[in-house]
């Protein structure tokens, strides 16, 4: 599956009312991929890259993955703290 292809089966399951349509682990690889990638470009920037574009997501989408990232990478609200607390990158 291509990226675009992912993206198109992800708008038409959503779209559809039935995310289930896409497996959690064509989602976990996704996931896996671009959070590696915005890493890397955010620490070789001048600037921290848009990770959305602007109203493409709701709060509550956005805060979703925030905590499920946080939980996943093993991370406590503390640990997020100091990181939130550095520099963006380019500042």
């Amino acid at each position: 599956m291509t990226g675009a292809d992912f993206i198109a089966a992800t708008n038409a399951a959503l779209a559809a009312g039935a995310p289930g349509q896409v497996s959690d682990e064509a989602m976990r690889a996704v996931l896996t991929a671009v959070i590696r990638l915005y890493a890397a470009k955010s620490e070789r920037a001048d600037a921290e890259p848009e990770p959305f574009a602007a109203d493409s997501v709701t709060a509550t989408e956005a805060v979703t993955l925030a905590c499920a990232v946080i939980r996943g990478a093993g991370l406590n609200l503390f640990d997020v703290a100091m990181w939130y607390g550095r520099p963006a990158a380019g500042l």
